[in-house]
């Protein structure tokens, strides 16, 4: 089959890691960790196992992350080289799973969890908390977090991958494949905004209006009793998009803290040599990029004692926020099969993931996914990378396509 392969490559990590932030195109180019290879399909060797096709994968901003050598060694223990990239898929099965015939489409949980890996349920997986799995390296898998990052279960970014039945949930007759495929950010934003734990009527500020910023705010605005909800966005299109999916106002990143400041009462100081920060200020703040900026523009926005929710993966940044106004910093990490909501109730991530799909902002949205063949990944890269300023929310590979 074909499919994009990430493999090890220092010379490559470094030079993107070096050079990616000023020269985006060399992370398409000679300095990308990815080759498009012809393998052998990966096996179905236990019960519970099959074969999918991939109609459509998502190009995530932590696969971005990886490629670029950005992501924090940290991850380096629980990913297994080389594999194909893709955890945001949309796929047909090839084959009868238990219940489910051949044929029928799927979108994939990509989280690697005890059942999928054929141990005995963690303490987490146990009780439904299924991304805080403890055993994501061991069983009869490769280590990895998640599909797409595991060199035995194959990827998104492939003709062909195998998921598990725990990660399979059915796609609802009459949605599109790009539909579909908006279910899994989804998720991740629905477990967010319930990680946020707002206040009646609080005040909440999401930093970032990409793909991960707006569905955090639409999650915040259908599921919590959020009240004002202030989304920073660089771009002008972004402004739009975050209105309609539930931002009470849209400010450039210049000006948050002024914006904050005016609704809130706050006072800002100005230190020696550093960025200006609030006493006072929003009572939830949620870091939606994972840069240095963002996530230090909701640190030094959030109220003594609020919450700032992790969901872009973080990049390195002063911490004295954190310590001096004593704020929850809190991590937020794919979703969970047993969420709850402000009123008690206990759903999965992908059923309340699934409501907020058929929303009408979220089926516009859809119609805009740029896809790309996998024989023209570069391109897709470059798109992905300059998605923001190019007015795309979503970039995926459809490995079907020869076009």
């Amino acid at each position: 089959m074909l499919a994009l392969e990430m493999f090890r490559s220092l010379p490559r990590t470094v030079a993107g890691k070096a050079m990616g932030s000023r020269m985006p195109g060399i992370l398409s180019g000679f300095a990308a960790p990815l080759r498009l290879v012809t393998i052998d399909p990966p096996k179905v060797e236990r019960p519970g196992w099959a074969r999918l096709r991939s109609r459509l994968s998502g190009i995530c901003g932590s696969d971005l992350g990886a490629l670029s050598g950005h992501t924090s060694l940290y991850f380096s223990a629980v990913v297994s080289l080389p594999f194909v990239p893709g955890h945001e898929v949309v796929a047909e099965l090839l084959e009868d799973c238990e219940e489910l015939p051949a044929g029928t489409r799927v979108v994939l949980d990509p989280v690697l969890t005890c059942a999928a890996r054929g141990v005995e349920p963690c303490e987490n997986c146990a009780v439904g908390h299924t991304n805080r799995c403890s055993r994501i390296t061991v069983g009869h898998l490769a280590p990895g977090l998640q599909t797409g990052f595991c060199k035995d279960t194959g990827g998104g970014w492939g003709q062909q991958l195998t998921a598990h039945r725990s990660q399979m949930h059915v796609v609802p007759e009459g949605w599109s494949d790009e539909q579909a495929l908006l279910m899994e950010p989804l998720s991740c934003a629905v477990h967010t905004a319930l990680r946020a734990a707002v206040p009646d009527n609080g005040r909440v500020l999401v930093s970032g209006a990409g793909s991960v910023g707006l569905f955090a705010t639409l999650a915040l605005r259908q599921l919590t009793p959020a009240g004002e909800i202030i989304v920073v966005a660089k771009h002008g299109h972004q402004r739009e998009l975050a209105l309609e999916f539930g931002a009470t106002e849209v400010v450039q990143p210049a000006e948050v803290l002024r914006r904050v400041r005016r609704s809130t009462g706050a006072f800002q100081l100005k230190p020696e040599l550093s960025a200006p920060y609030l006493l006072g200020g929003v009572d939830v703040a949620v870091d939606a990029v994972g840069s240095k900026q963002s996530l230090e523009t909701a640190l030094n926005a959030t109220r003594a004692g609020g919450r700032v929710v992790l969901s872009g993966m973080p990049a390195a940044a002063d911490l004295s926020a954190a310590w001096f106004r004593e704020l929850e910093v809190v991590g937020t990490y794919a979703s969970s099969q047993e969420e709850t909501l402000p009123n008690g109730e206990r759903r999965g991530a992908f059923d309340l993931a699934a409501d907020l799909a058929e929303l009408e902002p979220v089926v516009q949205l859809s119609k805009s996914v740029a896809s790309y063949p996998l024989h023209r990944w570069r391109e897709a890269l470059d798109h992905a990378h300059a998605a923001g300023r190019l007015g795309t929310v979503k970039v995926a590979f459809d490995p079907r396509s020869s076009q």
